[in-house]
């Protein structure tokens, strides 16, 4: 398929933004781990029933007063949104406590608690059962429950923990070549092979392959499947064992003008069967408050998406912003389905492949931009298929195939 993409209406102009300090600190801070997701919540009056896409390493509930709740932490597990409720509870809400607990909370018209509990034979569902209590809470401490053993996820290990001081990010970080066509009218996509130097990701049990090596070489494949069809401009973010601060390598995207953004990276779980690629976009949670703090750094002297901000009020930059990251989010969204359709007739994924996460990398406001988890390497058929080179082929031409189709659909549009 030929096709020529010309920018719409003049180029975007985005203007790099100052980045604040940041600590690196261990293996699990870039990388989503693969805990179990809430999939389903249901409660009344009597049972508590929660659901699972995958393992959980336990859950524990208390009580709480002022106003009546009941908490319910699942270690080893991701939150999800909301849930079915009635009689009594109110409502239910979700949020991630720490970044191996999701804690659920179901509102109370009047005092309950938990008296009984235990997970299904197949550790998936949780059911709870509740209780009235009258007038005021009994006097219960946090009551723990633990799914069958052989279905019971691993906590997670880390093989090592480091912490350096980064100093501020760079904002004048050398700007990588641009390989491709010579035409800047085509579409820039900037590649970003996770972690590097100091910091080397995920390492794998099976051979002791470090993530940072493997992702460089299917990002390089990545560049040179796009190079060869001779359509997209490329760039990336490190083609050395080099590392770079999470903000410069967005960073890299936005002063680029790039169109795209991709992060590639490879998981670790504590469950060695866990297995599959996923992709991450960035959560409209996240976006808000980004774009809060991008209006506030910003100062309003900033030109977003060809909006010059300095002659707005507080108020307006923020809706600027808030609109113009929106309208990212729908683009990267797009894209993520395009990825998981192009590469799931070269690799597997997972259950749900496309999830939602505050990452760093993906909080460019102007920038449609995945992170890509290309399998784990906990799991021995992954690093198999991830550190060959017919396997990274194979997760090229997906990725490949998908940023080619992503471009077309945009001329299309026009």
């Amino acid at each position: 398929m030929n096709f020529d993409w010309t920018d719409m209406a003049g180029a975007l102009h985005k203007a790099a933004m100052p980045f604040a300090a940041l600590l690196a600190s261990s293996l699990l801070t870039l990388t989503p781990s693969n805990a179990g997701s809430v999939s389903r919540i249901d409660a009344n009056d009597s049972q508590i029933t929660v659901s699972f896409d995958g393992l959980v390493e336990g859950a524990s509930t208390f009580s709480l007063i002022g106003p009546d709740r009941i908490a319910v932490d699942i270690k080893g597990g991701k939150a999800g949104r909301g849930g079915h409720a009635t009689g009594m509870i109110k409502s239910v809400r979700q949020g991630q406590y720490d970044p191996n607990t999701a804690r659920i909370v179901f509102d109370l018209d009047r005092p309950a608690v938990i008296t009984d509990g235990s997970f299904s034979a197949d550790g998936k569902s949780l059911k709870l059962s509740l209780q009235s209590v009258g007038g005021h809470v009994l006097k219960k401490g946090r009551r723990s429950f633990l799914p069958p053993a052989q279905f019971r996820a691993e906590p997670p290990k880390k093989s090592y923990s480091v912490k350096v001081p980064l100093g501020k990010p760079q904002d004048k970080v050398a700007l990588p070549k641009i390989s491709g066509p010579k035409d800047k009218s085509r579409p820039l996509v900037v590649i970003d092979a996770g972690h590097g130097g100091h910091d080397p990701g995920s390492v794998s049990p099976h051979g002791g392959k470090y993530e940072k090596n493997v992702v460089l070489a299917i990002a390089k494949a990545v560049r040179d499947q796009l190079i060869a069809s001779g359509r997209i401009r490329v760039a990336m973010t490190r083609e050395t064992d080099k590392y770079l601060v999470l903000e410069e390598r967005y960073g890299i995207a936005r002063r680029l003008d790039a169109d795209l953004f991709i992060s590639i990276h490879a998981d670790a779980a504590g469950n060695q069967s866990a297995s599959g690629a996923t992709v991450y976009t960035l959560s409209e949670v996240a976006s808000d408050r980004e774009a809060a703090k991008l209006a506030a750094r910003e100062n309003r002297s900033n030109i977003i998406n060809g909006v010059n901000l300095g002659g707005s009020n507080q108020d307006v930059s923020s809706i600027l912003i808030d609109l113009t990251q929106r309208e990212t989010m729908n683009v990267s969204a797009d894209f993520a389905k395009l990825l998981i359709r192009e590469g799931q007739r070269m690799i597997k994924f997972r259950a749900n492949p496309h999830r939602f996460a505050s990452l760093v990398v993906l909080k460019a406001p102007d920038t449609p931009s995945v992170l890509f988890e290309t399998g784990y390497l906990t799991n021995k058929e992954d690093v198999e298929l991830l550190s060959s080179r017919s396997g990274q082929s194979k997760v090229a031409i997906g990725i490949a195939n998908a940023i080619e189709a992503h471009f077309a659909r945009k001329l299309a549009q026009r």
